[in-house]
């Protein structure tokens, strides 16, 4: 038998997998995961605020996720102010917290969040985020 000196490498094309394991990949932002991811880290950014009222997320302009020891999700969020004050609230509900009107009060930051979460031990943690002030207005809601 004898074997050719010469070897030939084909290139080998998966689709499905454009990613380093481990690395953060794109994810959509309606995914459940990240909705959750979303309003944890809304709710750390109101808990480190000396802001009198509640910030909800007015958009998510970019969410990635990570999978380390559970998942890592990257976010990029706008937060705007609603009408709902802080001491009215303890666990307050943001659905139902509309968003301040136009005028002096409306304000939004664009925000990166780190979340950590590991599901089955129903565990969450923003592990980083950080905020500037935006000149995007609110969406209604």
């Amino acid at each position: 038998m004898v074997l050719s000196k010469h070897f030939y490498l084909f290139p080998v094309s998966c689709q499905r997998y454009t990613s380093v394991p481990g690395s953060p990949y794109n994810i959509s932002t309606d995914n459940k995961g990240v909705i959750k991811a979303v309003l944890h880290g809304a709710y750390s950014f109101n808990n480190q605020t000396n802001d009198a009222f509640l910030f909800k997320p007015s958009a998510i302009e970019k969410a990635e996720r990570q999978l380390v020891k559970g998942f890592k999700y990257i976010l990029e969020v706008d937060l705007s102010r609603t009408v709902c004050r802080k001491n009215g609230h303890r666990e307050a509900d943001l659905a139902n917290c509309k968003f301040q009107p136009d005028g002096l009060l409306q304000q939004t930051f664009h925000c990166d969040f780190e979340v950590w979460t590991m599901p089955w031990l129903r565990f969450m943690k923003t592990t980083y985020f950080v905020c500037s002030p935006s000149d995007r207005p609110s969406t209604s809601s």
